[in-house]
């Protein structure tokens, strides 16, 4: 079969402390899924179950430990946020998956930034329009390397932070998630068939904020360690 042109590899994000790597298949993101967090975009966090928006899978920027990221301001926004989330990656397929079995599609985790345009997001939230001009955009998802379950085992608790150049932003634990990771998982699989390679960013807690040039951001989750980027 020959293509008109020639397609691109898969993101790849390095497996820790392994050679092997991880290729993404798609991204799916929780919106609001710390109580603190919806409630400081104006949301009752009781009164809604779990929704979900997308990235592209080349959204995704592998960040190495002990490397800082130069990720570009982004066009078209005065006002670039962060927030700082525990991710899961999916290793074994699966749609109507039982919560109780949810956790055995999971393959690892990874500290993640999903990085906001959120004057954009809010103009089209109030348009009642998509939010992909705000959330989708290139390089709007930084992704550490990932932790496989079998080492790290799963996140029931773990505290998560950001700080900007060395101020505390963020900071919580995921035990403070709405939604778990498992009952995100089996939710998702009832709209989805989940595969191998597909990535979820599990929501962020309260605290985001702007992030400028020249600043400095550390997003680390524990058991996972700690990622570097500077906004340039």
């Amino acid at each position: 079969m020959a293509f008109v042109f020639t397609p691109e590899a898969p993101v790849a994000v390095p497996v820790a402390g392994s050679s092997d790597q991880f290729a993404v298949r798609r991204v799916y993101c929780v919106g609001r899924n710390y109580a603190a967090h919806a409630r400081e975009m104006g949301f009752d966090p009781d009164r809604e179950p779990p929704f979900f928006f997308c990235k592209p899978g080349d959204s995704i920027v592998p960040v190495a430990y002990g490397e800082t990221l130069e990720l570009e301001y982004p066009a078209q926004t005065s006002n670039y946020h962060y927030e700082a989330e525990l991710v899961a990656v999916i290793g074994k397929s699966g749609s109507d998956i039982e919560v109780e079995n949810a956790l055995d599609h999971v393959w690892g985790y990874a500290v993640g930034l999903d990085m906001t345009r959120r004057d954009l997001q809010m103009k089209m939230r109030e348009m009642g329009r998509p939010w992909e001009i705000g959330k989708a955009f290139d390089r709007s998802a930084p992704l550490g390397p990932i932790h496989p379950a079998a080492s790290v085992g799963h996140f029931a608790q773990a505290g998560l932070w950001l700080t900007v150049d060395g101020e505390t932003r963020q900071k919580s634990d995921v035990s403070h998630l709405i939604w778990s990771v498992a009952e995100t998982v089996a939710y998702l699989s009832k709209f989805f068939r989940l595969e191998p390679g597909d990535v979820i960013f599990t929501g962020t807690p309260e605290g985001v904020g702007p992030v400028k040039q020249g600043e400095t951001m550390k997003v680390g989750v524990e058991r996972l360690g700690e990622l570097t980027v500077r906004v340039v």
